[in-house]
């Protein structure tokens, strides 16, 4: 039978209790989550990420796993064939040597292929998810049952899933009711097969478990006893002595912790079933929830073989590069790259194509003498190989000058990068053609004559979505001390690798030359010896012949640590050939050809040759260019995808609602359950109107907002006023869906109650303006202090409220209140003047239901720009509406993290700060090329902002806990902080008034800070009730200051002046930044992977944009068409020479922090 979808479909057997001679029926539950049950099971919330489960239940592989893709499958059958049958004995005897014969009679198989975890980012095309094969067999004597679980090689590609949000490990096991015999991946202790399971074994064969669960009590569940590898192709026995714990790659800013799960001992306890199958019963499906499930008929000649796995080309292309053919053989299938391409079949890169390698690295190194290690935490590693003449250059940065200079001997901690894309003699095979993108290595360095001993741990991942090889790397143990300022020079040296069945190993010994400072030299030496493991396709070794010996020359070795930059640079040209043949002297052999690093050196005779573009390139060889194959030909992807251009090559996307199909290239509706509310696709009437409330797979319910009547989907105001719901002495004015009360002229109130104007109390501006007309002489002033001519009187309006704009007639001056009287700063003008003053929009109070439309008006050709790793896409807002089907990529810079996004509204540029080089870079919107124009000393840059009035931009770093200003082509960097900072992130300014914000997410005491934007009156702003404030914005118009927490799940704003705080939403999931706009406030979600949009004044959430390539979303800002008005730095740079940066009232002229002598600072007030 085959299952689909998220089911549990019933297996019927009749079984015997052992000793009795009685039979019963006993239902098996095949459960597509990676588990069978003898109990129908609870809803999934009950039991994934809460085991041991409360119900009987074997699980070789349970998470949340998803098969609706129709790539994943589930399989089940009853089998009691002989062949069948002797296969299973023979596993069982193997991991049970000492016991009886056994004589099974039936065996119940169930395989679980391709599946997905539920919920994961799709990456572009479907087939590049991890997905993971395996299976369980039942085997039944008369007596007792034996379970065997089955892992096959490669097939199990990830260890955890999402639940809940949050990621959880998968779980193994066997339980009945509170039964301690549970497992997740991550467990240290109990059953060894809970590690591991493809390279581990109690069987004496990886990745193949055997358990006896015994009689029909289940009192005991033992495992086989054979924990060593039966030997294969002349191996060696080897001996499971330890397991390692498997580690984690958590995507970068994750801030959430990965869940710890307590270890169980293994201890088993009655479970009243014997699995014993005597006769197959009619299916019966047994949903867990309303979906769809497809069971069909076993096919007669569907043999799934329950020890080999689909080793054909039909169920594995998926698993070859895009740039290879599967090709089928006798005993399995191998991938192989096409012409043009090299690689191992899985990973094919182009011929003559520069490649790029990034990673982390961890570890300690002890230097020399010192009692304390140098602890690396994640240092990024970035590499650059010209192919075509074998050159490699390789950078590791956040190297402190306490190890820099000692690591510059280590140039082979990239060298593998160069032995993996050396240059290839005739007949030869560098590394990447031998072992793919993913491979380890270790090496061990000892050093002379101190013994200083270092090893240096590395995996190779393969290629990811990029096109980039990532690797990490792990460094432990100690080396000598080179001192500071030394310089190191390594001489060419020869390396031979030896080759064998998915191994390579090689030793040499090098010499290096220290140069002191005071000129001496030193030479010195290290031994050298390294292991490459890594897994080759065994079916068609006989087609391919490598070397079992080639030698690696290494030349033009150049090494530095830049302490300037903290970076340790290492950089040589690579060729791999003969150990004892001449090296070639054409110049493709030589790397001496002047081809475009684009391009493959194609050997003619003799010293002949030719350039030749590589694939996803054009030129005459010496000139390449990238072909953009998504203009070039627009149907390249075929029907319901969208084509993504990158260099050298184009990635092809199925829209939202397709996914590819089992050939990896046609894009196929899913068939999965459409909310249509939350897609917008349903046909309630607007939401100002009605809500669309989804209800199930594809249903919805229309309803009609409070103060409207209809059905839902047509729906019309109530008019309120006709019940006479206001005080008789009030008007009723009828809202859409409310209505509002206002007293007459004469009286005063809230509209239901209202009083005459004689009896109401006087506002604080009635009662302001009489107490200066009634004090006798002056010299008293509410506001800040002013010029002692005359008495200030303040003006109110005919509510009783502070006119906008307030003046002293005697000294000539005229500013700008808020509500409250209070000026706001940077407003006051002089003698002839006025400010323009924004009306204080005093309407009646509102009453109903909902609450009155925002008095914001937005102006037209406005967007919303967000980043999604190594882009930056655009929404159009129509007011505040999204029109989510204008989206699209403005900028695309693939080898990049973008995290934080700034727009300068005069230039119409777009600004974004990456984490990977770091850097922070811009492009106009109205096309050009990106550049890079902060490039150095940078940790991290989380979060910028810019100053488009005085023309500087602001960022934080988190790595080096400061917070930065500069012009905004990058001159004149002045450090404006770099004390009391722990995690600084988001930041923006409000340069009208020369205030700037910024969040710090420290764990340990997070908060929000406020200062004038030159660096003075530096003040904590907001303290209490934050936990992680990842996103801030500020609204002019509103002059509210609002953020996102993903800790405490809010999104709330303040006013900064008065210090009132309010909630706009809680329960939101996991937001990282925020831009407001209009009435709306807007921020990307890392967990919905989307853009939310929230109305700050219903205080509620209104919408969402769900991008076509589903993957975190990060830093979002707003593009305008026209820009605000002017500030004080706004003409001639304020008369600076250098920064000139805003404050209230001012401005002052700043020098950068490196300041050579010709600029001078002041201050100028007005």
């Amino acid at each position: 039978f085959l299952l689909t979808c998220k089911w549990t479909l019933s297996h019927c057997r009749n079984v015997a209790l052992t000793h009795s001679g009685l039979h019963v029926m006993l239902c098996l539950q095949v459960n597509t989550n990676g588990f069978l049950s003898v109990a129908e099971p609870p809803a999934e919330s009950e039991y994934l990420g809460k085991m041991p489960a409360k119900f009987g239940i074997i699980a070789p592989f349970l998470g949340d796993l998803d098969t609706s893709d129709g790539i994943g499958k589930v399989y089940f059958r009853q089998d009691n064939s002989p062949d069948v049958l002797q296969k299973i004995t023979e596993k069982i005897t193997q991991a049970f040597p000492h016991e009886g014969e056994v004589e099974p009679t039936h065996a119940l198989i169930v395989t679980w292929e391709n599946v997905i975890a539920h919920g994961v980012p799709e990456r572009g095309d479907d087939l590049n998810k991890k997905r993971s094969t395996f299976q369980l067999v039942l085997m039944s004597t008369e007596l007792s049952t034996y379970a065997i679980l089955l892992y096959p090689k490669d097939d199990l590609q990830y260890y955890s899933t999402l639940v809940e949000g949050e990621r959880k490990p998968v779980e193994v096991g066997f339980s009945k009711g509170l039964t301690q015999g549970w497992f997740s991946w991550r467990s240290t202790q109990g059953s060894s097969l809970f590690f591991l399971p493809l390279r581990l074994t109690n069987s004496g064969r990886r990745g193949v478990w055997v358990y006896h669960i015994g009689s029909s009590t289940f009192q005991s569940v033992t495992p086989g006893q054979v924990t060593t590898v039966a030997p294969e192709d002349g191996a060696p026995v080897q001996s499971v002595t330890e397991i390692p714990e498997p580690t984690y790659s958590e995507p970068y800013f994750e801030e959430y912790e990965t869940p710890d799960y307590p270890p169980y001992e293994p201890s088993y306890t009655q479970a009243g079933y014997p699995l014993s199958p005597r006769s197959q019963q009619p299916a019966q499906i047994q949903p867990n929830n309303p979906q769809v499930v497809i069971v069909e008929e076993e096919e007669e000649d569907l043999n799934v073989n329950v020890f080999s796995y689909y080793e054909t080309c039909s169920t594995n292309r998926h698993k070859c590069s895009s740039f290879a053919e599967c090709r089928d053989y006798t005993s399995g299938y191998c991938c192989h790259c096409k012409p043009g391409y090299y690689g191992n079949g899985k990973d094919c890169v182009a011929d003559g194509k520069p490649q790029r390698i990034n990673g982390k690295v961890k570890g300690r190194i002890f230097v020399g003498s010192s009692p304390t290690p140098v602890e690396f935490s994640n240092n990024d590693l970035h590499s650059y190989v010209v192919a075509n003449d074998g050159r490699a250059y390789v950078a590791i940065s956040t190297i402190p000058a306490s190890v820099g200079p000692s690591l510059q001997p280590l140039s082979s901690i990239g060298g593998v990068i160069g032995w993996a894309f050396a240059l290839e003699q005739p007949g030869y095979e560098n590394g990447f053609s031998v072992a793919g993108g993913v491979f380890t290595r270790q090496t061990e360095v000892t050093f002379q004559p101190g013994g200083e001993k270092l090893t240096i741990s590395q995996e190779f991942k393969g290629i990811d979505e990029h096109d980039h090889v990532v690797v990490s790397t792990h460094l432990e143990g100690s080396i000598p001390e080179v001192p500071e300022g030394a310089t190191v020079q390594i001489d060419p040296y020869y390396e031979i690798y030896q080759y064998s069945s998915n191994l390579i190993t090689s030793s040499s010994t090098r010499d290096y030359t220290v140069t002191l400072p005071d000129g001496s030299t030193q030479t010195l030496v290290y031994l050298w010896r390294q292991s490459v493991s890594f897994q080759s396709c065994p079916h068609a070794e006989g087609s391919r012949s490598i070397p079992p010996s080639q030698q690696l020359s290494v030349d033009q070795v150049f090494v530095m640590y830049d302490s300037v930059n903290q970076l340790i640079r290492y950089a040589m040209s690579n060729k791999i050939g003969s150990v004892n043949g001449t090296p070639q002297q054409n110049p493709c052999y030589t790397g001496r050809h002047g081809c475009d690093t684009n391009a493959v050196c194609r050997p003619g005779q003799g010293n002949q040759f030719t350039c030749e573009c590589a694939a996803g390139f054009r030129g005459d060889g010496r000139t390449c260019h990238d072909i953009d194959e998504c203009i070039e030909t627009p149907q390249i992807c075929g029907a319901h995808a969208v084509c993504n251009n990158q260099p050298g090559t184009f990635r092809c996307e199925c829209i939202e609602g397709f996914q590819f199909a089992s050939d990896g290239h046609t894009c196929v509706q899913v068939d999965h359950p459409i909310n249509h509310c939350e897609r917008g696709s349903h046909d309630c009437d607007i939401r100002e109107r009605a809500q669309c409330s989804y209800t199930g797979g594809s249903s919805y319910i229309c309803s009609c907002l409070p103060g409207f009547s209809g059905d839902g989907r047509s729906c019309q105001d109530i008019d309120e006023c006709q019940t006479d719901r206001c005080n008789r002495d009030a008007v009723c004015y009828n809202t859409q869906g409310s209505f509002t009360c206002q007293c007459r002229p004469g009286f005063h109130g809230d509209g239901f109650t209202c009083t005459p104007e004689s009896e109401r109390e006087k506002t604080a501006c009635e009662k302001h303006r009489e107490s200066m007309l009634a004090t006798s002489s002056g010299g008293y002033f509410f506001f800040r202090p002013r010029p002692a001519v005359g008495q200030y009187v303040p003006i109110c309006d005919s509510y009783g409220e502070y006119e906008p704009t307030q003046c002293h007639s005697s000294a000539g001056q005229c500013w700008c209140v808020d509500r409250n009287g209070q000026e706001i700063p940077g407003t006051r003008t002089g003698p002839g003047s006025r400010p323009m003053c924004l009306e204080h929009s005093v309407f009646p109070t509102v009453f109903g239901p909902t609450t009155r439309p925002d008095a914001n008006l937005v102006s037209p050709g406005t967007n919303l720009l967000f980043a999604q790793s190594g882009k930056i896409d655009h929404i159009p807002l129509d007011g505040t509406n999204m029109k989510k089907e204008e989206a699209k990529t403005v900028i695309h810079v693939p080898d990049q993290v973008v995290i934080a996004v700034a727009y300068d509204c005069v230039d119409k540029m777009v600004y974004w700060s990456d984490i990977t080089q770091p850097s922070i870079s811009r492009a106009s919107m109205q096309g050009g090329q990106p550049a890079a124009i902060i490039i150095k000393d940078l940790g991290s840059p989380e979060g910028i902002a810019i100053d488009s009035l005085s023309r500087n931009l602001y960022w934080t770093d988190s790595i080096l806990d400061r917070i930065e200003v500069s012009r905004l082509d990058g001159r004149h960097r002045r450090v404006l902080f770099d004390n009391d900072l722990i995690n600084p992130r988001a930041i923006v300014a409000d340069p009208a008034n020369g205030r700037l914000y910024w969040a710090d997410w420290n764990r340990d005491g997070p908060k929000i800070e406020t200062s004038n934007m030159d660096g003075t009156d530096r003040i904590v702003l907001v303290k209490g009730d934050l936990e992680l404030p990842n996103g801030l914005t500020f609204d002019h118009h509103s002059r509210q200051l609002c953020w996102a927490d993903a800790g405490t799940r809010k999104v709330e704003c303040i006013d900064p002046y008065t210090r009132l705080r309010r909630k706009i939403v809680d329960g939101v999931q996991y937001p990282f930044a925020i831009v407001s706009y209009g009435r709306n406030l807007y921020y990307t979600d890392w967990r919905r992977e989307s853009v939310v949009a929230v109305d700050r004044v219903a205080e509620r959430e209104v919408d969402q944009f769900l991008p076509q390539k589903r993957s975190r979303t990060y830093g979002i800002t707003t593009s305008f068409p026209q820009c605000p008005e002017v500030n004080y730095c706004s003409s001639d740079n304020g008369g600076c020479s250098h920064l000139c940066l805003p404050r209230p009232g001012g401005f002052t002229c700043r020098c950068p922090t490196l300041n050579n002598g010709s600029c001078v600072e002041r201050d100028q007030n007005f």
